[in-house]
Parts: C-alpha cells; structure tokens; sequence
C-alpha cells in the first residue's frame, strides 16, 4: 500500500484485531492461566522459606529451595504414615454426623415456628455447588484434580529455583524505557506475596494445631480431623473460618449442648487470637485488604473458577492492589514534577 493513510488505517486495524483477539484467548485460556498462577503463589512460599534458610545456613539458593521441598515433603509423609488412618476413618464419619445435625437444627427451627424447608435448602446449595465448579469439573475432565495439583507444584518448582531468569523474560516483552518500572513492580509484588503467604501459613499452623489441641483435651470426636480442616480453610479468609466453624460446632453438638458450646467457645478463641495479634503482626501491614473487598473477590473467583478460584482470590486481590498503587504512585510523581515546573518557570 503506497498511501500513509491507509498505512496507517491498516495498522490500527490490526491492533483493535489482535487486542480483541487476546482478550478472546485469555479467556479461552482462563483456566491454564490460573493454574499459572497457582504456580506463582506456590513459588513464593518456596522462595520465602529458601529466604528464612538463608538468614541461618551459608549455603546456595538451590540447596535451600530443595531443603524446603524436603521439610515439607517430610511433612505430609508423617501426615500420611501416623495419622492417615485414623483421619481416613473420621472423614468417613463426617458426612454423616454433618447431615444429622442439619437435620436436628432444622427440626427444631420448624418447632420454633420458623418456615424452613430442608428440600429448598438443599435446592440452593446443590445450585451454589453447581454454580461454582466450572474450573474444578473442567480440569477434573482434562487433567484431574491430582494432575493439576502436580503441575502447580512442579512449575511453581522451577520457578522458584530460577526466578530471575523469568522475571528477565517477561521484562524483554516491554519497551527498554519500561523494563525498570516492571522490575520494581515485581520486586514490590514478589515482597507482598511472600509476606501474604507467611502470614497464611503461619495462621494456618496455628489454627490447625490449637484446634485440635483444644478439641482433642475436652474429648470432643474427630478433633485431628476438625483440626487439619480448620488449618486448611484457614488459606481462604472470611469464609473458610466460617466453613471450618459451622463443621466444629455440627460435630460438638453431637455430643450434647455443653460440648458444643464449648465448640463455640473454641471457634471465637481461635479466630480472635489469629485475626486481631497474628494477621496485623504477619501480613496485614503489607496486605491490608478490605474484609468486604476479599468477600467479594471470593465470591466472583468462585462462581467463575470454581474452588481454585476461591483459593487463590486473596493473593490476585493483593497482587491487583500493589499494582493498583505503583501505578498511582508514579502517576502522583508525574504531577508532582509538572507542578514544579510550572511554579519554577
């Protein structure tokens, strides 16, 4: 074409086509792409346990990502070889002591004179279930949920063992002007993220193991299993805590009332001691997200991404928030050096 115009015309149309077609295939690839992401968030613990080792052992930074891979593998082998058994036979249980108790709750609300329907409950549930699996059933279909656990775990490996050599590689996709906004950026998320994940770990612990010491001294059944549970939805905010809360009070009143209200009592201890001296002390400093903003993050991941959506809302509502804030801040300096400027000249 010898014409500027239509050059120039041919050019942009080009553009609006291959934005429109990358947005078309980020949301084909919506779901390979969270388990991307997954992977990132499951790096960052890595580096950040590869980081504490450092503080304490001279030793290089493979050594010591493959010393955490150890200890936590380590970990899940005692997990499994001393309390696989026993937890195998509580989960069984579970379910069953769970609809029991649902059963009980809403007979005496009908006896109260409340007009609860078990069946319209039920309804809602299997629709909100249905609602929020389109991930899950979709991996579940092509990989398998074990499947894609092990490739969040393996690329989420390499990239903690090399995270330079990544960084390096998105950074060339942007113009040499700004490759030094992008690495500070990073840097700035990589910081967040691992303080996120610290402070999710640290809480999950605590959680789990008081948890079960407390369940476990008042004689209350399945506490291991309530435990591992509670310190596992501990990674979801707001509404793991609730699910993890509901189930230990269902498996206390089983028991009578005096052992579920001291379910109850357990519930606030626990919860008020994490949410009010270890999340400000750990991450909250660095992550202060808005309950009400996390909730709704939650909800949208879930109904669009099913539960790993739901799991990985809070880090991508962090990782949008430091973004969100870089972004203002370098805007802010912008105007700060126009307005001098301006009065200078």
């Amino acid at each position: 074409m010898s014409s500027p115009e239509l050059r120039f015309e041919a050019q942009r149309a080009f553009v609006w086509a291959f934005v429109i077609g990358a947005i078309a295939l980020a949301i084909y690839i919506s779901q390979s792409l969270l388990v991307i992401f997954g992977a990132m968030v499951f790096a960052a613990m890595i580096d950040g346990g590869a980081r504490l080792l450092g503080r304490v052992l001279p030793i290089g930074r493979t050594w010591r990502v493959v010393a955490v891979l150890a200890l936590a593998g380590a970990f899940f082998y005692w997990l499994v070889l001393f309390a696989g058994s026993q937890i195998s036979r509580e989960a069984a249980q579970l379910p069953s002591i769970v609809e029991r108790q649902i059963g009980i709750t809403f007979s005496w609300l009908q006896a109260q004179g409340f007009a609860v329907d078990i069946n319209d409950i039920q309804n809602i549930a299997g629709n909100l279930l249905s609602g929020v699996g389109t991930l899950t059933r979709a991996l579940g279909g092509i990989f398998g949920g074990l499947t894609t656990l092990l490739l969040i775990t393996i690329i989420g490996i390499y990239l903690a063992m090399e995270p330079q050599l990544y960084e390096r590689g998105v950074a060339w996709l942007f113009p040499r002007h700004r490759r030094a906004e992008f690495y500070s950026t990073a840097s700035q998320m990589a910081y967040t993220m691992r303080r996120l994940m610290a402070g999710r770990l640290i809480g999950m612990v605590f959680e789990g193991l008081f948890t079960w010491m407390l369940l476990a001294w008042y004689g209350v059944p399945m506490a291991a299993l309530l435990g591992i549970l509670t310190g596992l939805l501990a990674f979801v905010p707001n509404l793991g805590a609730l699910i993890a809360g509901s189930l230990m009070v269902l498996v206390g009143f089983s028991g009578g009332t005096e052992m579920g209200l001291y379910t109850i009592f357990v519930y606030f201890l626990v919860q008020t001691f994490d949410g009010y001296v270890l999340i400000p002390l750990i991450a909250k400093k660095t992550v202060d997200l808005a309950p009400a903003v996390v909730l709704t993050g939650q909800l949208i991941m879930g109904i669009l991404f099913g539960v790993i959506g739901l799991f990985l809302a809070d880090p991508m509502l962090a990782m949008l928030k430091v973004a969100l804030e870089r972004r203002a801040a370098r805007h802010q300096a912008a105007d700060d050096k126009l307005l001098e400027a301006e009065s200078g000249s």
